[in-house]
């Protein structure tokens, strides 16, 4: 029975590749060009070749586009809350990739229907230049986008302008999101699948299927380098401590993505089956989720016939990963302090005040500035409770700061963002390279809701940096000198597994020794060595951390 069950997949491998081979003959001939990709000289659109079919892109702003390519199948239905299945053929085995999919489900809107793919390469790529370089193709960069595991979608990061010209192809992905991505419950985790971190498996089916099908739009399936922000960057963490993740990547870029992680003073990370009855310090427990959307009964056909608008109703604001014995056996802290992860080359770093973007989101935009001592002390005992407030109170007195958002901003950037970071960083750096930043310009651009205003300046935000690897226009805006520098550090990597290059300073790997981070400022990158001092990192945030 194996020996005729295996025949018969390959005969169907064979008539789909014999099928595919003939379509690609057929374009070939019709465009009588030499290249995948379109030129000046090639009016002709661009052609990636995959396991579904041929996809058919467009060629704009310098680069080649395939836009909204399905990696898997519509996880719908039956298939709610499943591991992802493969996608199979395009109708006609042909696909028109000129328009983005649908983003996963979230506040905004968006489908469930939604696990899309994007790649980006490269114009004037020759067919016969894929097969030089000993047998390689570009160097691919995947990426995760950010938004707290809750909304976001590939589509709003074009690596055309800066990335794809430096070399590389960028393939960007979209994976479920909220309860429709991160869910522990009982009855759900009793069927016997792989449970809880749906949107982590879908990152890495979309690294399977780039593993997969990248060399047909160009690209070197051995030269992957994964790089995310914000809840990107924890999930770039999450696949480093994935055993899942094995051979998936060479490289590893994470920014700002060591939030809630590498301290022990939160625990919002916890076993799935204390996710299923207890929650965790960030979200409600999967018992208290069924029961708030109607089912009781706590069944799983209960729960996947829930419409997906009323799962995002009752989703907290954030959500986190879950240690769940399979994707992620342990905290992902616990794996690179034992050296129990993937290791492989790390860019690790954050943004110098991450938390003044919260301050304004949660104070300024709401109509209430802190603008006055008491209503400073209100916002501390707030955000860090009664426990440690008093010690914040004195290591950031408002007294200190021009501005009551700024004080509010430190403490939060210090503590959540850039003291975590320096230990996952320290920890990294024990067993594979690790370069250290931090992101120091303060001019990068945000955009004020209409009829807001900001009591102070929001400096190197979080987020901040995106724009200076994704312009926000058809060029790199003026007012991002080191956006070259960073594209070029970011794609040097994808390249070499070191940022390094003739063109830009020195960036040394991290050593605990001399605690250096480069520093990503204007008008060009500096060694940064008073990290440490400046965060009150050893001072307070690590010795000892608050409780």
């Amino acid at each position: 029975m194996e020996n005729s069950e295996n025949t018969s997949k390959r005969l169907k491998q064979s008539r789909f590749t014999s099928k595919l081979l003939l379509v690609a003959a057929a374009i070939c001939a019709v465009t009588l060009g030499s290249t995948l990709t379109a030129s000046a000289d090639n009016p002709f659109p661009p052609i990636g070749l995959t396991e579904s079919g041929l996809v058919i892109g467009s060629a704009t702003n310098g680069a080649n586009q395939f836009l909204g390519i399905p990696y898997a199948a519509p996880p719908v239905g039956a298939l709610r809350w499943t591991p992802p299945k493969p996608y199979g053929f395009f109708p006609g085995l042909l696909l028109n990739a000129t328009s983005f999919g649908s983003e996963c489900t979230q506040a905004s809107g968006g489908s469930e229907n939604c696990l899309f793919l994007n790649v980006y390469t490269p114009q004037n790529v020759l067919v016969e230049d894929l097969t030089q370089d000993q047998g390689r193709g570009l160097p691919v960069m995947v990426w995760i986008h950010g938004g707290s595991l809750t909304y976001g979608a590939a589509s709003i990061y074009n690596p055309s302008f800066q990335l794809v010209q430096k070399g590389v192809i960028v393939v960007t992905i979209n994976y479920r999101l909220g309860l429709l991505g991160f869910f522990a419950q009982s009855a759900i985790d009793a069927e016997g699948h792989e449970n809880g971190n749906y949107g982590l498996m879908d990152q890495q089916f979309a690294l399977n299927w780039v593993r997969r099908n990248i060399a047909g739009f160009g690209g070197d399936p051995n030269r992957v380098t994964i790089f995310g922000e914000s809840a990107g960057g924890q999930s770039v963490y999450a696949h480093l401590a994935s055993p899942k993740a094995a051979g998936l990547f060479r490289g590893a870029i994470a920014e700002s993505g060591s939030y809630l992680e590498f301290q022990n003073y939160y625990s919002y990370i916890v076993p799935l089956a204390t996710a299923e009855t207890a929650g965790s310090q960030g979200a409600p427990s999967g018992t208290a989720v069924a029961d708030s959307v109607g089912c009781t009964s706590q069944t799983a056909a209960c729960l996947r016939a829930v419409p997906a608008a009323s799962l995002v109703a009752v989703q907290s604001g954030t959500l986190y990963p879950f240690v769940d014995g399979t994707l992620l056996p342990q905290q992902i802290s616990a794996a690179f302090a034992s050296g129990e992860f993937n290791r492989v080359p790390v860019i690790s770093g954050g943004n110098h005040d991450e938390w003044r973007l919260q301050v304004a989101e949660n104070y300024d935009f709401v109509g209430n500035p802190i603008l006055t001592a008491p209503e400073y002390d209100t916002a501390v005992l707030a955000l860090w409770g009664s426990a440690v407030d008093s010690a914040v109170l004195a290591l950031y007195p408002f007294g200190n700061y021009e501005y009551g958002g700024e004080a509010l901003g430190a403490s939060g950037t210090d503590g959540i963002y850039a003291c975590p970071e320096r230990n996952g960083i320290k920890l990294l750096s024990q067993f594979v390279p690790t370069y250290a930043y931090e992101f120091n310009d303060d001019n990068a651009l945000y955009p004020i809701p209409a009829g807001e205003t900001l009591s102070f300046p929001l400096g190197a935000f979080h987020s901040a940096e995106l724009q200076y690897l994704f312009p926000l226009g058809p060029s790199p805006a003026a007012q991002v000198p080191v956006s070259d520098e960073m594209v070029t550090y970011w794609t040097q990597f994808a390249k070499n597994l070191n940022p390094n290059s003739p063109l830009e300073p020195v960036w040394s790997p991290y050593s605990a020794s001399t605690d250096e981070f480069q520093s990503l400022i204007s008008p060009t990158p500096v060694v940064e060595s008073n990290f440490n001092t400046f965060h009150q990192c050893d001072s307070f945030w690590n010795n000892p951390p608050p409780p």
